[in-house]
């Protein structure tokens, strides 16, 4: 499957602190459905550096932003990409689908999420960008 890779989990995340680890199972499954519908049936993980963005666009309470990604990144490993340890960059963001929401050239992906109308959770993996450290 060629990066970049993408899809959308309708509905809210699960938080990292849930207090029903049966939820936090289920949320981990369903993120993985979602990724396995767009994920290529028999391709292997990539094994080359990765770089992740999450989104959650919600429609009244949110969660913490920093407890998003950590059921994502776990569900991921092992479909997209073979280990944590291939991850160079991780974003994640929140966006408030009721304020004004302004968003430039979406993919068809993003564009189709947010058509719907309703909460989702919008997850992209990219190629790492070569990197460059200056003092």
């Amino acid at each position: 499957m060629p990066l970049p890779f993408e899809f959308i989990i309708d509905g809210p995340p699960v938080s990292q602190q849930a207090r029903r680890q049966e939820r936090v199972v289920q949320w981990k499954e369903e993120v993985r459905r979602a990724a396995q519908q767009v994920w290529a049936a028999g391709e292997l993980p990539v094994t080359e550096p990765v770089m992740i963005a999450i989104i959650h666009f919600y429609g009244g309470a949110s969660m913490d932003v920093d407890n998003i990604p950590k059921h994502v990144l776990d569900a991921l490993k092992g479909l997209v990409y073979v280990d944590d340890e291939q991850l160079t960059d991780i974003t994640c963001r929140k966006r408030d689908l009721n304020a004004s929401l302004r968003v430039t050239n979406p993919s068809s992906v993003l564009a189709e999420g947010l058509g719907r109308g309703n909460e989702f959770l919008y997850v992209v993996v990219k190629r790492s960008l070569d990197q460059e450290v200056i003092d």
